[in-house]
Order: structure tokens, then sequence, then C-alpha cells
């Protein structure tokens, strides 16, 4: 009995040891670290995502909001955080944008993290004033190149911007871009008539066009969206190929337990394919996708070479 008693007790140790290491992920709460403050796209998304994941994977996933430097400051938390599955960055078209527009962001958008699963689209509603005399995409432009710069446009932030940008260099028109801190006060500048034209969240802006105060002309996703499933896409308007929206998914710090990996993957992407929580996001202006890890890394790395080379053209610098 006292030979067989040390290999009882280190049974008895293993036992209580074994399990504290074989948990299955996730063990404990989780970080969504997103580019953004509370409101808008990006927040909105990534709220209605974490309740669902919360209750699909047993733990809390909280969002935690770190605007600043054009979305770097989020990635660059996210990219120096613990690779242990628990820190999350909500992946946005602002760290695409960001990476390129900033001589030194901090990070490398495609070295330095491992997308999920690009879950959410949320394009822009091109707005006019009732004021301005066009009631199309194609008048739109016929307009702008009759009156070069002379129609005012606000823009809210580095994603809203460049879409201007792209849309005056595929059109061949010139117009004049306003920034104002905020889709909210640029909404508003459009709605007063201080400027003509907005580009901006189509939840937004609905209310504005079903009231009379407000035209919304085309979508700025490549495919309708079903938000508003009655208004045209830039593209089918005219503007072949024509896209810039706004898009979300989940990206990993390099290095992350593929265990981590692969149920974030498996459980967000259940998540948008329910219709319960597909008709939440549609209501929110948010149009759910669910793709494959290996799409969402294509996408990534064309949304960073393609904004690369709108900055370029349109000689962007941060503010």
């Amino acid at each position: 009995m006292n030979i067989r008693l040390p290999g009882l007790a280190a049974i008895a140790v293993l036992t209580l040891i074994v399990p504290a290491h074989a948990q299955p992920y996730p063990a404990k709460q989780i970080r969504l670290i997103v580019a953004n403050s509370a409101g808008g796209g990006a927040d909105t998304s990534a709220r209605i995502i974490a309740a669902g994941l919360s209750t699909a994977l047993g733990r809390n996933v909280i969002v935690d909001n770190r605007p600043g430097a054009g979305g770097n400051l989020s990635a660059e938390i996210a990219a120096r955080a613990a690779p242990d599955g628990y820190n999350v960055l909500w992946g946005a078209l602002s760290h695409a944008v960001g990476v390129n527009l900033y001589s030194r962001p901090g990070y490398d958008f495609i070295k330095d993290f491992v997308p999920v699963s690009l879950l959410a689209l949320s394009p822009y509603g091109v707005a006019l004033h009732p004021s301005l005399p066009a009631k199309s995409i194609k008048e739109l432009i016929a307009l702008a190149k009759t009156k070069p710069g002379d129609i005012f446009y606000a823009t809210s932030s580095s994603g809203t911007f460049l879409a201007g940008a792209l849309f005056c260099d595929q059109a061949g028109i010139k117009m004049t871009n306003v920034a104002y801190k905020g889709g909210a006060p640029g909404l508003v500048a459009m709605l007063s008539g201080e400027v003509s034209m907005t580009m901006t969240s189509i939840a937004s802006i609905l209310p504005h066009v079903r009231s009379g105060k407000a035209r919304m002309v085309a979508v700025t996703s490549l495919n309708r969206t079903p938000t508003a499933p009655d208004y045209p896409t830039v593209h089918e308007s005219g503007l072949k190929g024509f896209d810039a929206i706004s898009w979300f998914g989940p990206m990993l710090p390099i290095g992350s337990p593929q265990e981590a990996i692969s149920r974030l993957y498996s459980e967000s992407v259940k998540l948008v394919k329910r219709q319960d929580m597909r008709e939440r996001l549609i209501a929110s202006g948010i149009d759910p996708v669910g793709t494959t890890q290996e799409e969402f890394t294509a996408y990534v790395k064309s949304e960073v070479g393609k904004w690369a080379r709108v900055i370029k053209a349109s000689g962007a610098k941060p503010d």
C-alpha cells in the first residue's frame, strides 16, 4: 500500500491539474476592440454581434471602444495584445484606410492579424437636398460637369471622404468636400441646405427621405442592399464597378490559438445566418454576410490595395 500511495497521489494531483489546462475555449470574457465611439455602424454592428456571441459562447463578449487616429489606435492596441484568443479586433474599412493614410500606423493590417469572417457590410446612401435639380446619379454627374466645384457635399470620416473622392474620380467631375465631425452633423448640414449632398448611413437617411426632406438617389455597394432594396447602386447607375462601403468582421492577433479562431468563426457565421439576427442587422442598416476565412483574407488584402490607390490619387492627408 505504501508503494502505491505516491502513484495515487500523483494521479489525484493530475486530476486536479489537467482540467484547468484542457478547459475548452472560451474560458473567460472576450474583448472586442472597436475603432469607433458609441453610435454609428461600427459600434452598432459590434454590439449586435457581441450580444449574440455572448449567448452562443457562454461567456461575455464586451465591446471596448478605442477611437483615435482614424482607426489606427484600436488596431495597434489589438496587435500588441496577448494572442490568446481573448483580444479580438472588430476589423473595419477604417483600418484598411488608416494603414495607408498614416505614415506610421503602428501595425501591419495584413501581417499582424488573422481574419475570421466578413460578417457585415454597411453601404452609404447618396442623399441630396431637394433643392438640387438631380433625381439620379446620371443627372447628378451631368449637373456637376456644368458646375465644376459648385456642388458641396458633406463627409464625416476618412471612409466617406474617400468614397466621395472615388466617386468624383470615376465620374470625371469636381465637387467640393466639406468635412464634419460625425455623420449626424453632416446629415443636418445637408438637410438644412448648407451642403447639397452627403454619403452616410442609409438607416439615418431613410426617415428624412420618407418625409420629403431629402432625396436618396443610390447606394454605394456593388449590389443592392436589403436595407433599401428599391434603390439602385451607383454601379448600376452608370459608374461600373463603383463600390465604397463600410465593412466589419472579427480579426485575431497573429499567433492566436487555432481553437479560438475556429470557434469564433463557426459561431459568428452561424449567428449572422440566423433569421432573427439578419432582421435585426438589416433594420440597423447593416447587411449580414458571413464569409469563409479565405474569402475574408482576400477581401482585406483587396481593400488595403484599393484604398491605397485612391489615397494616392486624391492626395489625402490625415488631419
